[in-house]
């Protein structure tokens, strides 16, 4: 697999440099160089910090900025950031009012984020709320119960919306626990990964397969089935999502359609098409609607769909101001 890069062991470091500084108008590196954070805190709000491995981009440094994050900790390439980069992020970005993680429901991500938190005893009031959207996962090798996927995106801007005007912690806490359970996403795809150290895919799909319900780490999903049209694709992971959800009632739908990496937009937009009339037929109305490559699994060729059931507050929330290199309305 042809890459373009100097080494597998520099790829993430080189590629956080030239992050920082397309973006320096916004953000800025942290703790010498540990992390990623707000160019301009705002004192006396939470801190919201986030992270995870590398290959996941532009989560989650993409998302740092007013009205989102205020720090991110990245770790190598599917790996776990360290304990010490996200105290170190809390301790540079906490203001006064406390630190909230939010952590994609990952066996590496959760224990270095809890052990973080324990770390963080004395010097600083910390909460956590653990991303759990995946509609194709139970216990896996990577996580307890569903894994934290592309709803990872919606959970950081409202929490970060609700974070700008001014909710406490506990409040920040309660809303996001509240929100994990009308949050669900489903991805397919068509070609497994590549990781940069490894010529060989994560998993191998022949030329008429693909695979249904993967995670972001190249995960296989929970079958592999002869390769479809697109309006059979888009249908094979929206159902799950909406069966999971339920009626969408008096709530706002927000519909996410996301690229792993290696789909271009032209299929992209016609996933949200389909997506859309699949909704529809269900009875389901978006009230907001995002398309793009937010949540990658590297070079992935395959897409997910994230629908979120919005009460009227987070509705607010997620139309509130944003200004972060990828989200800015």
């Amino acid at each position: 697999m042809k890459r373009i890069m100097n080494a597998a062991e520099t790829l993430v470091a080189e590629s956080l440099a030239g992050f920082v500084a397309a973006h320096e108008d916004l953000v800025a590196f942290g703790g010498g160089g540990r992390f990623v954070r707000r160019r301009t805190l705002s004192p006396g709000k939470v801190a919201v910090i986030s992270g995870g491995g590398a290959g996941h981009e532009p989560l989650h440094c993409g998302f740092i900025g007013a009205g989102m994050l205020d720090a991110a900790c990245t770790g190598h390439v599917f790996t776990s950031p360290t304990p010490d980069q996200i105290l170190a992020a809390m301790d540079e970005t906490d203001t006064g009012a406390g630190c909230l993680l939010v952590v994609k429901n990952y066996d590496g991500d959760v224990m270095n984020f809890e052990m973080a938190a324990e770390m963080a005893a004395g010097r600083h009031r910390v909460e956590t709320v653990v991303v759990e959207d995946d509609a194709a996962s139970g216990p896996s090798v990577r996580s307890r119960g569903r894994r934290g996927v592309a709803g990872t995106v919606v959970m950081e801007k409202i929490l970060g919306a609700a974070a700008e005007r001014g909710d406490g912690l506990g409040s920040l806490k309660a809303l996001g626990e509240g929100l994990s359970g009308r949050l669900r996403s489903m991805g397919v795809a068509l070609r497994g990964v590549t990781v940069p150290d490894n010529p060989r895919e994560t998993f191998a799909l022949g030329p008429e397969e693909m695979e249904i319900g993967v995670g972001i780490h190249g995960e296989p999903g929970l079958y592999r089935a002869r390769l479809a049209g697109a309006d059979e694709i888009v249908r094979l992971i929206c159902e799950p999502i909406l069966d999971q959800l339920g009626p969408a009632g008096a709530f706002r739908p927000l519909l996410i359609v996301n690229g792993f990496g290696g789909t271009p937009p032209i299929e992209l937009h016609l996933a949200y098409g389909l997506a859309r009339r699949h909704l529809a037929e269900r009875g389901v109305a978006p009230a907001r609607s995002l398309v793009g490559t937010f949540v990658t699994s590297l070079d992935m060729a395959g897409l997910s769909v994230t629908i979120a059931l919005l009460s009227e507050d987070e509705y607010a929330l997620w139309c509130a101001p944003v200004a972060t290199p990828v989200l800015a309305w």
